[in-house]
């Protein structure tokens, strides 16, 4: 999952020309610079999960400035749109994946823009966006084997010498905070 937020963290996809527009940026490069996923528009930042057909480093460049290129040319921007770099973090298995989408889909309810993921019209949990079939390949999440995803340090030690030892180690960033919402 990649993750990407605005300059200075405008709510620049808070208009909905400028949402429209990166939803059809992200759907213009699916199958030519990654498979597309799932993916939210959010005021301020995007989350997308794809399977880079380069590198990811590449995939996001073909997202951000193939974006920042349209809004140039289509809406008259002039200004920086991107924060620099990005977060992402690589799927380990099909629970991982599950738990992901289920983020994404979630986002916008936990802002409250909407009370159901596809009431949200910049997500991919709304009805009528084309995406690619999960990833194949996936191992399925073993029950008996602890998530050692958010530990830090060294390998996991099992006390079972029987087991192979398990890296520790992510890309993923902790989440932003919530932003306060007013009641």
């Amino acid at each position: 999952m990649v993750t990407s937020s605005t300059w200075e963290r405008r709510s620049l996809f808070q208009a909905e020309p400028w949402a429209k527009l990166l939803i059809d940026t992200l759907c213009h490069y699916r199958a030519s610079a990654y498979l597309l996923h799932e993916f939210v528009v959010m005021p301020d930042h995007i989350h997308v999960l794809i399977t880079p057909q380069t590198s990811l480093e590449k995939a996001v460049q073909f997202i951000k400035g193939g974006f920042s290129y349209r809004a140039k040319k289509e809406l008259g921007s002039n200004m920086e749109v991107w924060q620099k770099g990005f977060q992402d973090h690589r799927i380990r298995d099909a629970g991982d994946y599950a738990q992901h989408v289920r983020y994404i889909h979630e986002n916008p309810v936990k802002e409250r823009f909407c009370e159901r993921p596809e009431e949200f019209p910049y997500s991919s949990a709304h009805p009528g966006f084309e995406l690619d079939p999960i990833p194949q390949g996936l191992k399925p999440r073993d029950l008996c084997e602890p998530d050692t995803a958010r530990l830090e340090g060294g390998p996991f030690q099992s006390k079972i010498q029987s087991q192979p030892q398990k890296s520790a180690q992510t890309d993923e960033a902790a989440p932003l905070p919530a932003k306060s919402k007013s009641a």
